[in-house]
């Protein structure tokens, strides 16, 4: 009698599926994991919230002609990142694909004669534009030079302005791009924004290497001497050992007046010290009416 198991003992031969068979089971396989609903059903009640990466609340959607090589470009010459795996259409064109742009997304899909009710095309050689993308990258004369060599049209070299070093280019696939270097003193922080977070510890080198052990992510030397400062987080964290103070963490929040704020902190009950000038604005160490140190920081100007 033959054995039914025999045949597991036989070699396995890859087999390539059917493009769109194999569209349709990433998509089905994806939306099984993020626990979403088939495409065109509707959507039930979880019994347990779910968290997604959601993009920014306004996320430029463009449209490419070549999505794939757009991804690659926008990787090498942008620095982005990409964001999940691309969604495939059953045509084999890419529906929906994701970037990162340091804090934004640029989400771009290209046109596919499947969607005949969704009216975009990716621009053919547009000499006229109804839109630009506005990029910060840390060296725009590096940025340029490398995009150049990939195929962007410079329309407009590197030079200084008032809001930092800027340039225009158009990519390989006919989006304009305003490329800008902020000034160093640039911030996004707001009245009230915590802009970094410092932990007091009795060993401030042993925290740094616990941390970058556990976050992944990187620690330089701080202005201060015996300190460390993790750069790539939001807000920025750091960790520093001062004499006689005993463990703690402190907040240093983003003020437009410094003088003014300071002067409320004696007003609510606190006390603060003398105001420093530091490279990167104004610095002042307080105490709040509980015995709780923070500082205050006003962006130079």
């Amino acid at each position: 009698m033959t054995d039914p198991f025999e045949a597991l003992r036989d070699p396995t031969t890859p087999a390539t599926p059917d493009p769109a068979f194999a569209a349709r089971l990433r998509d089905q396989l994806t939306r099984a994991v993020l626990d979403q609903p088939p495409r065109g059903d509707t959507m039930t009640t979880h019994t347990t919230p779910r968290t997604t990466a959601w993009p920014p609340t306004l996320t430029p959607y463009i449209v490419v002609s070549d999505a794939r090589a757009a991804l690659a470009w926008y990787t090498e010459v942008l620095a982005a990142t990409p964001r999940g795996e691309p969604h495939v259409n059953p045509d084999g064109t890419i529906g929906h694909m994701e970037i990162a742009l340091g804090d934004a997304v640029l989400m771009f899909a290209e046109a596919s004669d499947l969607w005949p009710d969704v009216p975009v095309q990716a621009p053919d050689n547009p000499t006229t534009f109804s839109h630009s993308l506005h990029l910060d990258v840390p060296d725009v004369d590096a940025t340029i030079a490398l995009a150049r060599r990939r195929g962007a049209t410079v329309q407009r070299e590197p030079a200084d302005q008032p809001y930092g070093r800027g340039a225009t280019i158009v990519d390989p696939f006919g989006h304009r791009w305003l490329i800008v270097t902020p000034p160093p003193t640039a911030t996004r922080a707001r009245q009230g924004d915590i802009v970094q977070v410092t932990m007091v510890t009795p060993d401030a080198t042993r925290t740094k290497t616990f941390y970058e052990a556990v976050l992944d992510i990187p620690f330089t030397t701080a202005s201060v001497a015996g300190a460390w400062d993790a750069h790539d987080t939001n807000p920025r964290f750091g960790t520093w050992t001062p004499d006689n103070t005993p463990p703690q963490t402190e907040l240093c929040f983003k003020v437009d007046d410094i003088t003014a704020a300071a002067d409320r902190v004696h007003t609510a009950g606190g006390t603060t010290g003398d105001i420093n000038r530091r490279p990167y604005g104004l610095t002042v160490e307080c105490v709040d009416d509980q015995g709780i140190r923070f500082q205050l920081w006003q962006p130079a100007p």
